[in-house]
């Protein structure tokens, strides 16, 4: 019958793995910690940004959007989880129960899954509207509702499972060194799950963008070629490569380096670099926002109506401003003018 430690305190644990766990706070870590609270503040503003700029354009009510929508919470979460480790991270880390550990890391654990199974989603959707040559995708929004829920279903069992038995309290030497409460074996297989969606990704991406480019060379041969559709194709191109770039620098190394401390690989020193990976990870929060949101023009416009309306709500000048401009839009209604919400 095996021996658990359950009653062990995370130092224990720490020890077994030979991972330091400091008792002050060292410049490294206070540089650490002030770099990720600084990217879990700008990830949660940019993405609730984009939820908020999703939700109150109706223009945004489409498959795409949602799913553009459950990226950004998916990121936001992740902005919350990266801020909860920041705050529970370096000398704090020795006092945390068992519990608390593994909340700090599986909810860290479901936000990133939620945010890759997401991308991928996202990737499908845009392959069959690209080869279908619509705008918008023919999901029905209760399919994109069930999609959605099954995304966080996937992340919270991927996020959870370790709490709930694939741990190494009861065998110290299947215990990981970069999370030493974590069986190597989950750790494997977590990094292997997400570098095969990773593949499918750069699959789905890589046909698009062949599709694409072949689709430009066919048409621009006509003399009939509308100029508009070669912009629009080029765009794409380049949210694509954007997309994978991005993707492939901010995610490979964290994946690679799970991996090999998965595998139990003695001479990779995998600590020296385990939070400058994760943070890498993050920044890809930061980075979806702004490449599936601010490429988009009509999301752009709707942006600068948010941050506008913020910034005249909080100036003590506003209802002279929205009183001006409420009167403008009248008179230009009444000589039957298009109008434009001047204080965008």
């Amino acid at each position: 019958m095996k021996h658990c430690f359950y009653n062990e305190t995370v130092g224990f644990f720490y020890n077994n793995s030979r991972k330091e766990l400091t008792t002050y706070w060292r410049t490294k870590d206070v540089l650490v910690v002030a770099l990720g609270l600084t990217v879990s503040v700008i990830v949660l503003l940019t993405n609730l940004l984009v939820i908020t700029a999703i939700i109150i354009n109706r223009r945004f009510h489409y498959p795409i959007y949602y799913l553009l929508g459950n990226l950004a919470a998916a990121d936001l979460f992740a902005g919350i989880a990266y801020m909860f480790l920041m705050f529970h991270t370096g000398p704090r880390t020795a006092e945390l129960s068992l519990k608390t550990w593994f909340i700090r890391q599986s909810l860290l654990d479901t936000s990133l899954t939620a945010s890759v199974v997401n991308l991928l989603a996202i990737a499908v959707e845009r392959h069959q509207t690209v080869f279908t040559m619509q705008l918008h995708s023919k999901m029905s929004n209760q399919r994109v509702m069930i999609l959605i829920f099954c995304i966080w279903v996937t992340a919270l069992l991927l996020g959870l499972i370790p709490s709930y038995g694939w741990h190494c309290l009861c065998a110290l030497e299947k215990c990981s060194s970069m999370a030493p409460l974590y069986s190597r074996s989950y750790l494997t297989f977590w990094a292997i799950s997400n570098l095969v969606i990773f593949l499918i990704m750069v699959v789905v991406y890589t046909h698009i963008f062949v599709y694409v480019k072949r689709k430009m060379t066919r048409m621009s041969k006509h003399t009939s070629f509308h100029p508009r559709y070669k912009e629009t194709m080029i765009s794409l191109v380049k949210t694509v490569t954007i997309i994978l770039s991005a993707f492939v620098i901010c995610w490979t190394p964290g994946q690679v380096v799970l991996l090999l401390d998965g595998l139990g690989c003695k001479s990779c020193n995998v600590l020296a670099v385990e939070k400058y990976v994760l943070l890498l990870a993050e920044i890809n929060s930061l980075i979806n926002a702004i490449v599936y949101s601010y490429r988009d023009n009509e999301m752009r416009s709707t942006f600068r109506r948010i941050l506008c309306f913020i910034c005249y709500r909080n100036s003590k000048y506003t209802p002279t401003v929205v009183k001006l401009n409420t009167t403008d839009r009248r008179t230009l209604s009444q000589n039957g003018h298009f109008t434009v919400d001047s204080s965008i």
